[in-house]
Formats: C-alpha cells, sequence, structure tokens
C-alpha cells in the first residue's frame, strides 16, 4: 500500500527489549536502519541467533547460541508461566520459551510487542455500539494490538467500565501495573490459561463492567463463560481461534459463541415449502457475538454485521449480508457491501462459473459415477487417459493397496494420488468435497454429511442390508450423524481411528 497522508502513532519500548540481549546480539540489532520493524529475535541452543523483519530474516551473529546467551536473557525477565511465556514489565513484549524434555529452556522467541494508537478507526463505529464484538483472523495480522485499542477508546473516550481478562499478559503488559496502551481500563491477571474461564466470571460478579476485553477463546469453558457474560448486557469484545466465520460454524468447541449447528427434522409439507431435504442443518440458539470482524491486514476487514443472519446464510447456501471494509490512502475509511456477497454467490449458488478446475486421471474408479459426482457440486474435472498430463490421481482402496504399476508410476512423476473408500456417490462427493471446495464451502459439508446418513437410513429402511457405514468425519458432524440415526430408529456407532473415524449405522438385533 502506497505511505499513507495520515499517521498511526506506535510506541515499542525498543530500548527495553535490547536491553535484555546479550551485547553480542544487541550491537549488530541495533545497527539496523530498519529496526523500528523488528518482529522478534530468535536464540535456539547450538544455532546462531535470527532476526526477523516483514519481508526478510537475518543472522545476528555466525557464533552458535550458548546456555549463557538464553541465562543472560532469562533472568532480564519477568517469570515464565504455564503457557511458558514471560514478559518485560511495564512493556508489551512477549518472550515465549522452547523446553527440552527435562523442562530446561533451549530455545526463546522474543517478540517485539507494539502499542499502535488507531487502528480500530475501521470499526470503531462497530465497537462503539455497543454490541458484541468477535475479532478473527491469522496469528500475527494484529487482533490483540486491536483489542488493546478497543480497551483504551471504549475507557478513556466513552468513559465505559472496561475490564480486561489478560491471560498472558499480552494485552496490557508484564508486571502488576498495565501498560499506558490500555488507558483507563483495569485489567485482571490469570494465573494459569486453565482459569481464563473462572476469571471472565470473576469479573462480572465482582467488578460491574459494561466492557469485557478477552483474547484467544479456545475452550468450551470458555464460550460457556463468554455466553453467561453476554445473558448479564456486558458488552464482549474478543478474539477467538479461527480466521473465518466458517472456521468458527466447524469448530464443534466454539461453534456456541455463533450460535451452535444442530441437524433438525422437518415435516413433509415444511420441507416441501422450502424444497430442502428432511433433515437439516439450522443454528441453535442466539449467538454469543452480535458482529464477527475477519481481519485480512492492518488495514482491511471484512465484517458480518448480524451474525445470526449470516450463519442462517451459509447453512441455507445463500449469501449474508458480508460488508467489506478498508482504509484509502489517506486514513478515509471506504465500505463496500456488495464484492463479498458477489464472491459468496459465486461459490455456494448452483448454476455459477465452476470453482476449480483440474486434469484427473481415474484408476479403478467408475469414472461415470465420478463425473456425476463432480457434475452435481459445480466442479470442472476433466478425467484424461494420459498420466503424464494428469494433475492429480484418483484410485480406489483396494487397488491402491495391491500397489499396481499405474499407482506406482503416479507416486514416482510425483502426482498427487487420492484414495477412494469405495465406488459409491456420497463417498465421491466427500472425496471431491476435501480436493476441490475451498474455505467459503465448508457449510456444505455439513449437509453432504446429514444428506449422506439420512441417505443410509433410508437404505436400511428400503433394503435387506444389516448395516451401512458413512464416510470419516469430525467428532462434530459424527455427533450429528448418530442424531440421525436415532430420529430413523436405528443404532449406530463410531469406529475406526482419526483421520478414518466414521460412523456405522445399523439395525438392533432382536
Amino acid at each position: 500500500m502506497a505511505e499513507s497522508n495520515w499517521q498511526k502513532m506506535i510506541t515499542d519500548d525498543m530500548d527495553a527489549m535490547l536491553d535484555i540481549l546479550p551485547p553480542r546480539i544487541r550491537q549488530p540489532l541495533s545497527r539496523q536502519k530498519d529496526l523500528h520493524n523488528l518482529l522478534e529475535v530468535i536464540l535456539d541452543l547450538g544455532r546462531p541467533v535470527e532476526a526477523r523483519f516483514p519481508g526478510r530474516e537475518m543472522l545476528l551473529d555466525s557464533k552458535e547460541v550458548e546456555e549463557a546467551d538464553i541465562d543472560y536473557v532469562v533472568t532480564r525477565v519477568g517469570n515464565f508461566g504455564d503457557d511458558n511465556r514471560a514478559g518485560i514489565e511495564r512493556t508489551l513484549h512477549r518472550i515465549s520459551a522452547i523446553r527440552n524434555r527435562q523442562g530446561r529452556i533451549i530455545g526463546l522467541t522474543c517478540r517485539l510487542g507494539r502499542a499502535i494508537f488507531g487502528t480500530i478507526k475501521i470499526i470503531e463505529d462497530l465497537v462503539q455500539s455497543g454490541k458484541s464484538v468477535m475479532l478473527l483472523g491469522r496469528p500475527g495480522v494484529g487482533k490483540t494490538t486491536m483489542l488493546r485499542e478497543v480497551a483504551r477508546v471504549l475507557a478513556d473516550d466513552m468513559a465505559k467500565r472496561v475490564i480486561i481478562v489478560d491471560t498472558s499478559n499480552e494485552i496490557a503488559g508484564d508486571g502488576d501495573i498495565p501498560h499506558p496502551a490500555i488507558g483507563h481500563a483495569r485489567r485482571m491477571q490469570v494465573t494459569t490459561p486453565s482459569l481464563q474461564h473462572a476469571v471472565m466470571i470473576e469479573a462480572v460478579e465482582n467488578h460491574m463492567p459494561e466492557v469485557i476485553i478477552i483474547d484467544e477463546i479456545g475452550t468450551e469453558l470458555e464460550a460457556l463463560a463468554a455466553r453467561t457474560i453476554a445473558e448479564r448486557g456486558v458488552q464482549l469484545v474478543g478474539t477467538a481461534h479461527g480466521n473465518t466465520l466458517d472456521n468458527l460454524m466447524m469448530n464443534p468447541t466454539l461453534a456456541d459463541l455463533i450460535g451452535g449447528i444442530q441437524s433438525v427434522t422437518l415435516g413433509d409439507d415444511e420441507a416441501r415449502r422450502r424444497g430442502t431435504r428432511k433433515s437439516i442443518l439450522e443454528r441453535k440458539s442466539p449467538p454469543t457475538f452480535d458482529i464477527v470482524v475477519e481481519i485480512q491486514d492492518w488495514e482491511k476487514v471484512a465484517i458480518h454485521p448480524d451474525v445470526g443472519e449470516a450463519v442462517d446464510a451459509l447453512l441455507r447456501g445463500t449469501p449474508s449480508g458480508t460488508e467489506l471494509r478498508w482504509l484509502d490512502e489517506n486514513g478515509e475509511v471506504k465500505i463496500d457491501k456488495s464484492a463479498v456477497d458477489d464472491k459468496k454467490t459465486a461459490t455456494v449458488k448452483p448454476g455459477k462459473t465452476p470453482r476449480q478446475s483440474s486434469k484427473v486421471y481415474a484408476f479403478g474408479v467408475n469414472k461415470t459415477r465420478l463425473v456425476q459426482a463432480a457434475r452435481e457440486m459445480n466442479i470442472n474435472m476433466e478425467i484424461i487417459e494420459n498420466i503424464h498430463e494428469a494433475g492429480m490421481f484418483i484410485t480406489s482402496r483396494n487397488y491402491y493397496k495391491r500397489k499396481p504399476q499405474k499407482i506406482r508410476d503416479a507416486e514416482n512423476a510425483n502426482i498427487p494420488v487420492y484414495v477412494l473408500r469405495s465406488n459409491t456417490p456420497p463417498h465421491m462427493r466427500q472425496l471431491l468435497g476435501a480436493i476441490f471446495v475451498d474455505s467459503a464451502d465448508k457449510p456444505e459439508y455439513f449437509q453432504s454429511a446429514i444428506n449422506e446418513a439420512e441417505e443410509a437410513v433410508n437404505q436400511l429402511i428400503d433394503s435387506g442390508e444389516e448395516a451401512v457405514e458413512l464416510s470419516p468425519q469430525s467428532s462434530y458432524i459424527r455427533r450429528l450423524q448418530h442424531l440421525i440415526a436415532q430420529r430413523g430408529d436405528f443404532s449406530s456407532h463410531s469406529l475406526g481411528k482419526d483421520p478414518e473415524r466414521r460412523v456405522r449405522i445399523y439395525k438392533e438385533q432382536k
């Protein structure tokens, strides 16, 4: 992006980071012209010291790291907690340890922490609305930095009672006195990560906050605590493990944050009215967070302004009201409510341009069925006869076990080999979905899994078969498939080990 005419104010306490490093590391590092862009310094026993900057990495000294170098840093930082993280008092820097099997520290990641004022301009109206906001994004994209600024704006500019639940002291820094970057917000430290949910509840019960800030909601107990807080009328602003709303929908631990997903059996009339199968997926309850913000980079976000509506739309396979926001070179917020919707339409509605094209060599596979499954999924897949022109090789499990010459040729030519469990349409759709379907289509996996379970139940009713095995699925999807079996008055159990663990639906022996 071109250099902006507006400026964010950045504080990085660089001197404090340099002071904890041994002199032989500190001196060459301090001479770097782009020192202000430093991301982290890596010290691993027996290897040269490495400094990482955006777009480049460099060795600071050819001499290997010794125990004395690691001890030098360890004695100058705070105590390491159960999460193997420490900090430097009154700064935002994070020092993470790698230990050997005896518990001795043999590696350190010294990551520079920065307070960047002005980072929430792009979503400031959402934060000030009083609604609960969830921030998602890949590691390093700025979620924690944005949380820190949210706390300051709400506490100082909005004069709200804000409490930060700071599990690893990442938001407000190390030591008992929080970093000035959080303004007048208060901070509650967490003695060990496993107790974060308890401190979340304690914050509400003891300190009467209007807003609670939480970083990295990652367990079922934390998701439950977040719901409890939201039900008490407290605004939540937090982050969770996952890059997109789709990720949360696929995560059984955190799905409750966006309302949870359940299998529902419709009556015949209602199914006809909706134009769907009788077994469908629906949201279980109101979402804990009203708004989800997907941080794509420092100055670009995708926003789901109504999470309940967005989840419902994704489960129905229809576009949701997502908007794209970014900052132009003058620092002005630009909003496009059509760009993301168009992208969603291209991936979830039938009849649009196929998602992906690839040449496939099929061996020991029913090609007619495979092509039909690809058409149903709107995948432009070409079956070819020359193995050397193939982008991928699909074979059946029985053939792959025997390893005939064709399969050996594909492997020797480094052609990706995909193994089909059986020549049935459900297993073909499962395989093609895993190969071709991108992350925007993940909710289709839910419905595909439900359809497969429903087809198995019908198969047991209409045929003399005693049991049907389904395709391997995650524990969350298997749970939904067990519900389908139960509603059809059949028994079911899971068998096999991940990633091949699957559901078997069968008639109860009388």
